[in-house]
């Protein structure tokens, strides 16, 4: 069944991951509730059958909030928001990317490591969300009370994370994940792991530092990332503050020297793009592979 994918990492927030990227629902059966970020495309009915499990048939959320917008947070927003007559929430400076206006800056595959590797094949398309986009105001997070938003630009421009103070539960979106994006063997694995947001889609490595910073004086007791299993260990706040001093970013890459430059209507201004060697050592060795076959054939048709 469907709610048996449901993990309670508190008694009024849910966990569901969807591949590689996770939902959480905020509130109580009976009560208000909304759900945060939304995964890949085509894990609406997934969702759904989430969400009847854990607050009834019929029950509808009072909102959609996105910690950012990219295609693994947002890529079931518009099905949702349709489905269950819900508004959808971002930041300001996202806002521009889910209306149609822009597409995102591009992702940097050179940056080096598994995600970095599939950023090659995923499209870069613009989206719109449609009118039941709402911009993000105040510090509260619509629809549930004890809850404040907290900008954690760099991974994105509006990027946001989500804060409890009662019980220091974080929800943290991709400003600090809890698996090593960049290993393939811990992606398959899900080895539980604080790690730095996934770099070929970092924009601002100054900022995301800042972000995680901000973060790690929040002092969690509950991290619950937009990639990765929660991790709420006794000693979480000191490792948090202990990964926030020790911040490396990578050491090349695109966006690593200088920033993309974004605003309310989009990207001002982007870094040139390095060269990127993978695409043509691909290309040349699928070229001899068809020159090593075609050899062979031609050798065997002498042969006859």
């Amino acid at each position: 069944m469907p709610s048996r994918l449901i993990t309670r990492i508190a008694p009024d927030v849910g966990w569901l991951p969807i591949s590689f990227a996770n939902v959480y629902f905020i509130g109580r059966p009976g009560g208000k509730w909304i759900v945060v970020d939304t995964g890949f495309p085509g894990g609406a009915h997934e969702i759904l059958a989430a969400a009847e499990a854990r607050f009834g048939s019929g029950s509808r959320p009072e909102a959609i909030v996105l910690t950012h917008g990219h295609i693994d947070h947002a890529g079931n927003a518009a099905a949702l928001a349709d489905e269950l007559d819900a508004p959808i929430y971002a930041h300001q400076l996202e806002i521009p990317f889910l209306n149609g206006k822009c597409a995102y800056p591009p992702p940097d595959p050179t940056v080096g490591g598994a995600t970095a590797f599939l950023s090659r094949f995923l499209p870069r398309l613009r989206r719109d969300l449609g009118g039941r986009l709402r911009e993000l105001r105040l510090e509260k997070v619509p629809g549930v009370s004890g809850w404040q938003w907290l900008p954690t630009p760099g991974h994105s421009p509006g990027h946001i994370c989500l804060f409890r103070e009662s019980d220091r539960l974080l929800l943290t979106g991709d400003a600090l994940v809890t698996v090593n994006m960049e290993s393939w063997s811990a992606l398959l694995s899900r080895q539980r792991d604080l790690a730095r947001p996934p770099p070929p889609f970092t924009m601002d490595w100054v900022s995301a530092r800042a972000s995680l910073e901000h973060m790690a004086a929040l002092r969690p007791n509950v991290i619950a990332a937009g990639h990765g299993i929660p991790i709420s260990d006794s000693d979480l706040p000191e490792r948090l503050e202990n990964f926030a001093k020790n911040f490396r970013t990578p050491r090349r890459g695109r966006y690593v020297w200088q920033a993309a430059r974004t605003n309310e209507n989009g990207i001002v201004d982007l870094p040139p793009a390095p060269f990127d060697p993978v695409p043509f050592a691909t290309a040349a060795a699928l070229f001899c592979a068809g020159l090593a076959l075609g050899a062979g054939y031609l050798d065997e048709r002498q042969r006859k």
